[in-house]
């Protein structure tokens, strides 16, 4: 188990890091520069909340095991690593920063990837930290992906791992163990939503904002 929890938390995190990374950066040209179809991209992005995610599984698997990267931690990684909801969460945010801003770092010979980092980024906290919440908590309980690419105990996360567990030992002759284990597996992703609450409604109310 202690191999599991460590397989969850590394998946958790990196998925975390490179999906707030990759859905800034995504939005950034939505919401603050102009080009030809930049509303029908961004529609288009919006749109795949409506495509449901077991269409995607053969696909993505298929194009895991040509990249060579099955049963290790790239393959539950690679799939979440950019969505919809938070592409649109930080286009919502960056509509709201005045563009004076910019037009006053461009004068002061600022690139735009360097007024990116120094201001759009800190001021997004909240909704980075909306989506860090989201993000850890359903890549730490995502279960039926991982199942799918991990085949070992190398690599398997904990969700699927209690499921073998289950399984294996079978839940009438050891329910004790089952249950202390399930209670022990909701214990990252309740403590990261409780330090991080105030900023997750803070950024929920701040993503309906528009400038």
């Amino acid at each position: 188990m202690a191999q599991w929890f460590k397989n969850s938390f590394i998946v958790a995190v990196l998925t975390t890091i490179l999906t707030v990374l990759t859905d800034a950066l995504a939005a950034y040209p939505l919401a603050r520069m102009e080009f030809r179809g930049r509303k029908v991209l961004l529609v288009a992005i919006l749109a795949t909340f409506l495509m449901p995610y077991e269409l995607l599984i053969v696909p993505l698997f298929l194009g895991l095991s040509k990249l060579g990267i099955m049963n290790s931690y790239f393959s539950p990684i690679v799939p979440a690593l950019a969505n919809a909801f938070g592409v649109f969460l930080f286009t919502q945010f960056f509509q709201t920063i005045p563009r004076e801003l910019e037009e006053a770092a461009t004068i002061d010979g600022c690139s735009r990837l360097g007024f990116f980092w120094r201001i759009p980024m800190p001021l997004s906290r909240p909704v980075i930290v909306t989506l860090t919440i989201l993000t850890f908590v359903g890549s730490w309980n995502s279960f039926l992906w991982p199942l799918i690419v991990s085949n070992s105990d190398t690599t398997r996360t904990l969700p699927v791992g209690l499921a073998t567990l289950v399984g294996g030992l079978g839940m009438s002759m050891q329910q004790g163990v089952v249950m202390a284990s399930a209670v022990t597996a909701t214990l990252p992703a309740l403590l990261v939503f409780l330090l991080l609450q105030r900023y997750f409604i803070q950024g929920i109310a701040t993503s309906g904002m528009k400038g």
